[in-house]
């Protein structure tokens, strides 16, 4: 008979190894985030290892030619509920950088409220995506079948930003999604629509078309409920206070 040491137990652990071109830039960038560092070696090999509550992450010497602007390598963390940390990661940047990091490397996508993930990249591309244990198995990329005109646009847009961080295609099909629906649609989908667009126009360097988006906003026949619907539809609710201010 076989001894418990000798058996397969379903409790094993899996550390994610990823590849590190930017040692010192690293360290930082986790330590901003609340990560401690578990282990620092740089010669004979480069070895770092860090930890945040219950997982690590280890890094390794990167393979010759690596680039970390075309970086694919990356890794899932299962928790159970997303937005504590993304709430810990902004504070660590805002205290460590002045900022929010959001563009170029490092930096964290942002977490719409009651979305399922977000991505931090490493200085070195790797992407640690954070999602929740109980997020919907399937996606339907292109927008819900169950929905129609731009309210499966809005869906589509969802999707491309929280799950695929592609904030180019999303701004795409809002700007296309908004001609061609727009003007048969509820006024809290526009709003919905013109929100995003603000939003996404923002943190794509567009800021000459956010007064077009910010004026049809405001235009918009809108309850106080729908409102309040609107300002929590996007990541940073300050965006919209121009044309939609607080209650």
């Amino acid at each position: 008979m076989k001894t418990t040491e000798e058996r397969i137990a379903p409790n094993e652990t899996t550390v994610p190894l990823l590849p590190c071109a930017a040692v010192d830039e690293t360290i930082a960038f986790w330590r901003a985030l609340g990560f401690a560092v578990t282990w620092e070696q740089r010669k004979p090999y480069l070895y770092l290892a860090f930890r945040f509550s219950g997982f690590e992450l280890h890094y390794g010497r990167p393979p010759g030619g690596f680039d970390p602007a075309g970086q694919t390598v990356g890794c899932l963390v299962m928790v159970d509920a997303v937005a504590p940390y993304h709430a810990a990661f902004v504070a660590g940047m805002r205290g460590t950088y002045g900022k929010v990091l959001s563009q170029g490397l490092p930096r964290i996508t942002r977490y719409r409220p009651g979305a399922s993930r977000f991505s931090v990249v490493d200085p070195s591309g790797n992407t640690v995506t954070f999602i929740r244990r109980d997020e919907p198995v399937e996606v339907e990329y292109g927008g819900s079948k169950e929905l129609a005109g731009l309210a499966r646009v809005l869906d589509n847009a969802r999707i491309l930003r929280e799950f695929k961080s592609d904030d180019r295609a999303a701004f795409r099909a809002l700007n296309s999604g908004l001609r061609r629906h727009g003007d048969e649609a509820p006024a809290v989908e526009q709003a919905l629509a013109l929100a995003a667009l603000i939003e996404l126009s923002t943190a794509l360097g567009k800021v000459d078309l956010v007064p077009t988006w910010g004026d049809r906003l405001r235009a918009l026949p809108l309850t106080a409920p729908e409102r309040a619907q609107i300002r929590h539809s996007i990541a940073t609710p300050d965006t919209l206070t121009p044309w939609l201010p607080h209650p």
